[in-house]
């Protein structure tokens, strides 16, 4: 009897050492990061290939159509103005000058011309009286000829006088032209963002073909849009009104909503490699608009295809389009293969191939993962 038992003790102590042998060397399970495929939105979006730039919807770069000296600058870098209002003025007091011998001579053609013609109408009034009264064989015919004739001699002194006055007016006019060659308007409201010039410098305007720097730099601050290119391969699906959302590296993780407003008509070739094709977008809400600057970089996402309520995974679960790898309540890691639909950068759409709830892995770069082993989830990845 005691020799069963000290055998069945042995045995014990056999199995417990077994087992504890196999526990310490057994195949740890990995770590890995999983997502719960659930139902959500999926969109199917076309991004920019190179950083795009914010712009003014109006910037216009003003410079005098002549040269002078700056006689005034009313205005510096930072103000804002209205349309119409002075920028700059050269030294004009020469055409000034010119401008009011005109404006003179204007004022004498034109008091000459009424002169002229309140003589031809006195002529005219003479010569119809002395018509009645050769009428009536009162006077010779000669006079009334003679009245005749001083008529329509006066007649035409007023058509010339009046000619004259309107050459005067016309000369005033020039001279008013040349006058506001020298004066620079906004023409439109906006900002000053830079001034190239100071008091008393000289001004000349571009040679032909050779481009300078522009007296003042005006832009439209009430409205945006942004410029941004998109690959040849991408831009078919791209429609004038589609929603898009745009980043500024100003402005970190924030989005701003806007729509496509313009798709260029023809390809850019940059370096014979990248060809890409210009998308303007404008910033649909006005209260984005004081945050903006033209100049600011950007990024925007073109929304082309919207599917609600539709079964989703993480994009970055998903290995060469098609398979995943599913971590099943036992612990051990299943190969899939699925059906993919509408995808982009955060979310793709399972068409078939998983069931709602079930758990995918997202670390598909974890040393070691293959299907059949033992893994453990060390957190969920989801949005």
């Amino acid at each position: 009897m005691k020799t069963f038992r000290r055998a069945l003790v042995l045995l014990v102590i056999i199995a417990l050492a077994g087992a504890w042998l196999w526990w310490a060397n057994r195949p740890q399970p990995i770590e890995v990061s999983v997502a719960t495929v659930e139902r959500g939105v999926v969109e199917r979006t076309v991004a920019n290939t190179r950083a795009g730039t914010v712009k003014a919807c109006r910037r216009a770069g003003l410079s005098p159509s002549t040269g002078g000296q700056i006689a005034r600058l009313p205005v510096k870098e930072g103000d804002r103005v209205k349309q119409g209002q002075l920028l700059l003025e050269l030294w004009n007091e020469d055409l000034k000058a010119n401008l009011e011998l005109a404006r003179q001579q204007a004022e004498a053609g034109q008091a000459t011309a009424k002169a002229r013609c309140i003589e031809a109408a006195q002529a005219e009034r003479e010569s119809r009286r002395l018509h009645k009264l050769l009428d009536r064989k009162l006077i010779a015919e000669d006079k009334a000829d003679q009245a005749d004739a001083r008529a329509r001699s006066a007649r035409a002194a007023c058509t010339a006088a009046s000619a004259e006055a309107a050459v005067a007016r016309a000369r005033m006019g020039v001279a008013e032209a040349q006058l506001s060659k020298t004066r620079l308007t906004a023409p439109f409201a906006g900002v000053v963002a830079q001034i190239n010039g100071e008091l008393a410098e000289y001004v000349t305007p571009s040679p032909v073909g050779i481009a300078t720097p522009p007296a003042i730099d005006l832009i439209d601050n009430g409205c945006f849009y942004l410029s941004a290119p998109i690959d040849e391969v991408d831009v078919a699906g791209v429609k004038v009104g589609q929603v898009a959302r745009i980043t500024l590296d100003a402005f970190g993780e924030r989005r701003f909503s806007g729509k496509v407003r313009r798709v260029a008509d023809y390809v850019l070739d940059r370096e014979k490699q990248a060809r890409t094709v210009e998308v303007e977008v404008s910033f649909s809400d006005p209260h984005d608009r004081p945050d903006l600057l033209a100049g600011y970089s950007a990024d925007v996402e073109i929304i082309l295809d919207t599917r609600q309520n539709t079964l989703r995974i993480p994009s970055e679960a998903l290995i060469e389009g098609q398979r995943v790898y599913v971590l099943r309540t036992d612990g051990i890691v299943e190969q899939r293969e699925v059906k993919a639909g509408v995808a982009n950068w955060d979310y793709t759409e399972i068409l078939d191939g998983l069931s709602e709830g079930e758990q995918v892995i997202t670390s598909v770069d974890r040393e070691g993962l293959a299907e059949g082993v033992m893994a453990v989830a060390k957190g969920t990845s989801g949005k």
